[in-house]
């Protein structure tokens, strides 16, 4: 039942995440960090991969090194194997070769795009409070069924009204995530539900059921609200990191959407 929040597109979000580094687009002359059967793997490489790792969490020191170091042995032994029997000469591993090369460019890209436009705190400040705004003040803890049509939510609405559990007639909701626990959707705030649903529910007083049933994109709904409580939301330093990536995944998509405005697409 819960709606998904709007936020910056998938590709956006790909972009400030980023890909994976390519070893091929990495290699460059620099002193070597192992050589293996007479070619050399650039300590740059090396380094690489090290702050990768430690990115991921892994502690630097000796062990961290020599695990890397015979890692990239192993990925020179295997790659020179695939050179001699030809395969980065066959037309689909060279596309993904460009891919991954392709997506290091872009990573690095993005990143210096973002050192170069960076989200100041009073933006982020002004999102919380644009957010905390929508929000209201207060969640709601609600139960529904949802049922195909009108006229089977109307029966099992005057069921309702007759004295029969709602729990027991949950059972013939097609939520999954709520039949099988009475139609309970917890406790949510209204702008999680699509607006009918929204709408209705905020019209409840508590222990009521709707009188009528409500339609939605998803069906027809029979709510009951069970009850309310003030909204508290988090401070802002306990989303500030939340809302930084959403702000920058909006600066990444318009600039992506700008370019591709410009760009000349034959």
């Amino acid at each position: 039942m819960q709606t998904i929040s709007k936020s910056a597109s998938k590709l956006a979000a790909a972009l400030v995440c980023g890909a994976l580094l390519s070893a091929n687009a990495m290699a460059q002359k620099a002193p070597a960090a192992v050589v293996v059967n007479g070619t050399a793997v650039p300590q740059s490489l090396a380094d690489a991969f090290i702050a990768e790792q430690k990115a991921q969490g892994a502690p630097e020191g000796p062990e961290l090194r020599a695990a890397v170091r015979e890692e990239l042995v192993r990925r020179e032994i295997l790659s020179q194997e695939a050179k001699k029997r030809g395969l980065d000469k066959k037309a689909d591993v060279a596309a993904q070769m460009g891919l991954a090369s392709q997506a290091v460019l872009i990573r690095a890209f993005i990143q210096d795009y973002l050192a170069k436009h960076p989200v100041t705190d009073a933006q982020l400040k002004k999102d919380y409070e644009e957010i905390k705004s929508k929000l209201g003040g207060k969640e709601y803890k609600a139960r529904h069924i949802l049922v195909d049509n009108e006229t089977e939510a109307k029966v099992i609405l005057d069921k309702l009204k007759k004295g029969e559990k709602f729990e027991e007639l949950a059972k013939q909701s097609k939520d999954p995530g709520s039949k099988d626990n009475g139609g309970d959707l917890g406790w949510s705030n209204p702008s999680n539900y699509v607006k009918p649903f929204a709408d209705a529910l905020v019209r409840l007083e508590k222990g009521k059921l709707t009188d009528a049933p409500v339609k939605s994109d998803f069906g027809w709904h029979i709510i009951q609200l069970e009850d309310t409580r003030p909204l508290n939301p988090p401070p802002f330093d306990q989303v500030k990191g939340q809302l930084q990536q959403r702000a920058q995944q909006q600066i990444v998509e318009n600039m992506v959407k700008d370019l591709r405005a410009k760009a000349k697409v034959e």
